[in-house]
């Protein structure tokens, strides 16, 4: 059985490839029973865990917390293979502490997030991770790779 930081490590190569190959992956959440999803490209893995972010002023924030179950889905193959993607869902944690997001918000890549993300606009970027969580490799009618993350003991 794989150690966790060996899947997360996998899962960060699948979000990279979703990244580079289409632009973006998709989280998606629920509000008021219905579905919602849009287009997201952070991610950082750090301590051999995966993290996103989304806006703590954005509707989405305010999804999570009243339905923390999330999942996080993108395509891979460039479109040569038929249907390939990945799927990681589970429940969001946010992380308490501002040492993530001050982390988050150096990272290469995300320059504008640095523009938002001001004590003087007042925003907070959110930094989350799963738990309990699921990590599928997919084809269009089979399942290719499976791992199951249960909660992070710290």
């Amino acid at each position: 059985m794989e150690q966790r930081q060996e899947i997360e490590q996998r899962i960060a190569a699948w979000l990279e490839q979703c990244v580079e190959e289409s632009g973006a992956f998709f989280l998606n959440t629920v509000e008021n029973g219905r579905p919602k999803s849009r287009p997201i490209s952070f991610h950082m893995l750090v301590n051999g865990i995966n993290y996103f972010g989304v806006g703590a002023m954005k509707d989405v924030y305010h999804q999570m917390q009243e339905n923390p179950y999330v999942e996080i889905a993108g395509l891979i193959g460039k479109g040569k293979q038929f249907f390939r993607y990945f799927r990681y869902y589970g429940r969001a944690v946010f992380e308490t502490s501002d040492m993530m997001a001050e982390l988050a918000l150096n990272q290469p890549g995300y320059p504008i997030m640095k523009k938002i993300y001001t004590k003087e606009s007042g925003h907070r970027f959110a930094v989350f991770h799963l738990e309990d969580a699921t990590a599928e490799k997919r084809a269009m009618m089979a399942t290719l790779e499976t791992y199951h993350l249960k909660t992070i003991t710290k």
